[in-house]
């Protein structure tokens, strides 16, 4: 009797399997069979699951992702305020929590490929992210607006955060003008949160 294989999930496990591969070394010097003998299968094998490396990464990012949108949501529940859920939201760009650390790292891969590579999956991947985030941001600054707790004007400032969160990350990332991230982070949405705030 033959034996059916998930491809689905053997996908994820030879993607997870390459994780700490990639987290060693950089794409552009990680072979193919380096990634085969990692995950214990032929290069044929490689071949028949994925494109290319890129295309692991890409896996990598989504596996990791779907897993960091469960803590994240639970963290930002636990908080009290729209300045504080609105934090928390933005701390994946300085967590010390492995995992996050972790997902940072295949997220610099991931702008790196994408910004390189013309890839159209990779393109709406980042933008079915980037709505599903932004959304997630929108519901936070709404609710502190249903509560009378901000001014509604707050959500004209949603994309802006949004770019703001992301563009810091970067910056600390590619360059040394930003050397404490979670301060700078934490100074902007508290003096943000400072003019946006009801005054009570």
């Amino acid at each position: 009797m033959a034996i059916i294989v998930d491809k689905v999930q053997k996908r994820k496990n030879i993607a997870l399997s390459c994780q700490n591969l990639f987290m060693q070394k950089d794409i552009n010097n990680v072979t193919i069979s380096e990634i085969a003998k990692t995950a214990g299968i032929g290069k044929g094998t490689v071949y028949e699951y994925f494109k290319n490396k890129e295309d692991i990464v890409f896996e990598i990012i989504n596996i990791l992702t779907l897993e960091h949108d469960v803590k994240k949501q639970k963290m930002i529940k636990e908080q009290k305020t729209p300045k504080d859920k609105t934090k928390a939201f933005f701390s994946f760009f300085y967590s010390e929590d492995n995992d996050d650390v972790v997902l940072r790292h295949f997220y610099k891969e991931f702008i790196s490929i994408s910004l390189v590579n013309e890839n159209s999956e990779m393109f709406a991947y980042q933008s079915e992210c980037f709505k599903k985030y932004r959304n997630w941001l929108e519901e936070i600054i709404q609710e502190g607006i249903d509560n009378n707790e901000i001014i509604k004007e707050s959500k004209n400032l949603i994309n802006g955060m949004f770019a703001v969160g992301n563009g810091m990350f970067i910056s600390s990332s590619s360059t040394n003008i930003i050397t404490d991230l979670q301060k700078d982070i934490s100074d902007y949405f508290d003096e943000l949160f400072k003019l946006i705030e009801v005054k009570k």
